[in-house]
């Protein structure tokens, strides 16, 4: 028999709304019974770069995760949709228990308090290739589910959108640069090309946001597996994507001869599963590096959109890792220099030919 853990003291969370506080309490007093909820050990699990936030809270069988994702901003109907071909693809995620769709609020399983980032040994690299390859091994059985149709397509409006935040929110309202003139044209150019080598790739699911912040490791799952979160944005796009957000990661970077090895061995295990990686090492390396280019461009401007619009400045402190990830594929690839010489301006960076923009 179970016992019960240990009360937690209560936190109240916090609401902006006294309207939306009611509404949770009402929720969570009448499931409480069905779940077998302890409502006086709610606290808080987590918040992210959206609008959702996460409380815990035990029951007489463990503890349950709370979303709490307002419907006026966030849509839960992804989430539980993602979550369920998750699932069917034998992936680790939460159990949605109950959702009130029309309050936003929803009971989740529990996967554990420790993120594949908190155990990640950052000092010695080769002490985390068991964690990778078990992340690589739930990104192949995620990729190996894929069918058309059924997520939203990551097209070329899509890829195109998402680079847009840079110059909108990065270049012009965080650095003030003109975005204009020669500025507007060399970014033109290298986004066209940008978005023809990433839609060149074949399409399987893409999580979107795969890597170690968003992956839990398991105290109980044996064997081991690691766990699923932050799903909701998946699309249906280049098999390119996640291995480069495993690899390239927004709060944490490695040297290159790690990353090569992991991807190397992604590939290997890809391509013997059949999935669509090309007989080329050297071109997939290519296509990842590209894709990255275009998650890093979009995530600088995300970053700076998240400072300047929603009052989260300690994202922005992750920048320098972003240009530089920017700077060392553009310096890889000739067609790549206009824009290398641009950001290299922006962030006060001496370049010896003296290549220089109009108004910046």
């Amino acid at each position: 028999m179970s016992q019960a853990p240990t009360p937690t003291p209560f936190v109240a969370p916090l609401w902006s709304e006294h309207q939306r506080g009611a509404d949770f309490n009402a929720w969570l007093t009448q499931l409480a019974p069905t779940h077998g909820l302890l409502v006086h050990t709610v606290r808080s699990a987590s918040a992210d770069a959206s609008f959702r936030r996460y409380f815990r809270v035990d029951t007489t069988q463990g503890s349950r995760i709370i979303m709490d994702a307002p419907p006026d901003k966030e849509d839960c109907r992804a989430f539980v949709k993602v979550a369920q071909l998750m699932a069917q693809a034998h992936l680790q995620v939460p159990q949605v228990l109950a959702w009130d769709e029309a309050k936003g609020f929803m009971l989740l399983t529990d996967l554990g308090t420790q993120t594949m980032m908190q155990v990640i040994n950052r000092d010695d690299p080769a002490a985390n290739q068991g964690l990778y390859l078990q992340a690589v091994e739930a990104l192949i059985a995620w990729q190996l589910a894929s069918k058309a149709g059924v997520l939203p397509p990551y097209d070329n409006a899509l890829l195109r959108r998402e680079l847009e935040l840079f110059p909108e929110w990065y270049l012009a309202r965080h650095r003030g640069v003109v975005v204009e003139g020669d500025v507007r044209r060399t970014l033109d150019d290298a986004f066209k090309l940008i978005i023809e080598s990433n839609l060149a790739w074949p399409s399987v699911y893409v999580h979107r946001d795969f890597m170690p912040r968003n992956l839990m490791v398991s105290e109980h799952e044996s064997p081991t597996r690691l766990g699923v979160l932050d799903f909701q944005d998946a699309v249906y796009g280049p098999i390119t994507y996640d291995i480069a957000s495993l690899m390239r990661d927004a709060f944490l970077s490695w040297e290159e001869d790690f990353c090569l090895d992991i991807t190397i061995r992604y590939w290997e295990k890809a391509r013997k599963a059949g999935l669509p990686v090309g007989d080329d090492f050297g071109e997939f390396y290519r296509g990842v590096e590209w894709m990255g280019l275009q998650r890093h461009l979009k995530v600088a401007g995300i970053f700076a959109r998240l400072t300047l619009r929603d009052g989260k400045p300690q994202y922005l402190a992750d920048t320098p890792r972003f240009i530089a990830y920017i700077r060392a594929t553009c310096e890889r690839y000739r067609e790549l220099k206009p824009l290398l010489r641009l950001v290299e301006r922006v962030e006060g960076i001496e370049v010896a030919d003296g290549y220089s923009f109009g108004r910046i």
